[in-house]
């Protein structure tokens, strides 16, 4: 069949010379590829290995269909560019974050996480009541830098605020919701006295780790021991060093792009695909909600061009949901007709507002295994909105306040075996700023057993946050 002889020549002539007299090395026959066809737009993932646009190879079907496919460079002798690699260290590639004093911030529904790198981490909640100032609850959850764990006890004593190793004989990795991430730690002592252990002071660990697209943000803080805490910050001052960079997932992706005149996907291939489907389940009927939707159709034929190397082609960084317009993106999301899909490692997430949460994996032998977070119900939301803060709001320089982030709850999940209860998952919806207006991000915390906080983030909810009502509850923009 043409269409599987092109996947097979695709793994096959990476080794040769490909178009232009651009060498590629041979790939390993250890590691698992997959083939993607992403059609008119390209959103490589953030997590595994990293693309680069001359790390691609033009492939013909056998009828003259051309796509251009981007190859992971785990397939380019990624272990030799560890080996080889003679850049700057870790702590040298974060130096420029402790000399701006910059500070990052996560908004939770009560409190607000503040770290400033390279002196402190404070965590803390304002209150404000009529007619009296400001009221500031606060602790410190670590001040300057003492010493690195991994480093000699008395030659990293710090002299400027900050550690900034020179390098680490082995790199500690955390697992990041399934997959085991190389992380740059800092450690930060001397914070607010603790009563439950005898006054001592907090202490944190500040674990920084590559994100191709990341603004320094706080992706999660927890409390690992009592008054000892874990900060994890994504950056993207780490991806130059190649043994910080996301490890490869268990299967790489080989994204192919049509090239003028060509179908996003293959026409035999297809075909190939609709036999297979209707041979595992002869007797399943298409159900409505299945059929292709219009604005689907509109894109299923031949695209307009793609420039071969173009820097249009790579969108790296979060999901990017939509081509629809603003308005129309936002009423199908209101409905809970149109889904957010993120999250990074093992399992992935889909949010459809006010309907349910799912937590998913997609294996190409066994199939999708799907576990329910959480459903919607509008009184129980209202009944947990009653006792915890639904909006969070920000000042503006003017004195006027706008909402910053939305709380929603979601019940009723698929019971837990380690409680014996539904699931349940808080779900904040949180304006982010972003150069693709149709970018979200999504993450999963559980800062106890099955009992979930799923972060969602993009330019799309900045839109619709000021219509909340007091139970958090959006509405389409007049």
């Amino acid at each position: 069949c043409p269409a599987p002889a092109l996947l097979c020549g695709l793994l096959a002539a990476v080794a040769a010379v490909a178009e232009g007299g651009r060498a590629l090395p041979q790939l390993s026959d250890d590691i698992p590829f997959r083939v993607n066809w992403p059609g008119t737009e390209l959103s490589l993932p953030t997590t595994g290995v990293l693309y680069k646009e001359d790390n691609y190879i033009i492939m013909t079907t056998v009828d003259k269909e051309k796509y251009k496919c981007l190859l992971p460079l785990i397939a380019s002798g990624n272990e030799e560019e560890e080996k080889d690699y003679k850049g700057p260290t870790p702590g040298e590639l974060l130096e420029p974050l402790f000399k701006q004093s910059s500070c990052s911030y996560r908004i939770e529904s009560y409190w607000t996480y503040e770290v400033c790198h390279g002196k402190h981490i404070r965590q803390y909640h304002e209150e404000k009541e009529t007619g009296q100032k400001i009221n500031i609850q606060e602790y410190y959850l670590g001040n300057m830098i003492m010493k690195n764990p991994l480093s000699e006890p008395e030659s990293r004593e710090l002299s400027c605020g900050y550690d900034l190793l020179p390098s680490l004989t082995q790199i500690p990795t955390k697992n990041i919701e399934g997959q085991m991430t190389p992380y740059y730690p800092v450690e930060l002592g001397n914070g607010t006295p603790c009563s439950l252990r005898q006054n001592l002071p907090r202490s944190s660990t500040v674990m920084y780790i590559c994100h191709p697209e990341a603004k320094q943000e706080i992706l999660s803080v927890a409390e690992v021991t009592t008054c000892e805490y874990e900060v994890v910050i994504l950056t993207p001052l780490l991806c130059n060093h190649p043994k910080y960079r996301f490890r490869a997932s268990p299967v790489n992706d080989i994204f192919c792009q049509s090239l003028p005149g060509s179908p996003l996907k293959p026409h035999n291939l297809e075909q190939l695909e609709k036999q297979q489907e209707m041979l595992k389940m002869p007797f399943r009927r298409v159900k409505e909600e299945e059929m292709p939707s219009t604005k689907e159709e509109k894109f299923s034929s031949i695209h307009k061009p793609v420039a071969v190397g173009s820097h249009q082609l790579l969108t790296v960084g979060t999901t990017h949901i939509s081509k629809l317009t603003d308005e129309q993106l936002i009423k199908e999301f209101l409905s809970g007709s149109y889904c957010f899909h993120g999250g990074v490692g093992w399992w992935k997430y889909e949010f459809c507002y006010g309907k349910y949460v799912h937590q998913y994996h997609e294996d190409k032998e066994s199939g999708k295994t799907s576990v329910v977070v959480g459903t919607w119900s509008k009184e129980e939301h209202i009944e947990w909105s009653r006792k915890n803060a639904a909006r969070t709001f920000y000042l503006r320089e003017d004195g006027t306040q706008t909402v910053r982030m939305v709380s929603h709850f979601y019940g009723n999940g698929d019971v837990c075996d380690l409680t014996d209860k539904p699931r349940q998952v808080t779900v904040k919806l949180k304006c982010k700023e972003s150069d693709s207006p149709h970018a979200v991000t999504i993450y999963m915390l559980e800062p106890h057993s099955c009992q979930y906080i799923l972060g969602v983030e993009s330019p799309v909810i900045c839109k619709i946050l000021d219509t909340a009502d007091e139970y958090g509850l959006l509405s389409v923009p007049s």
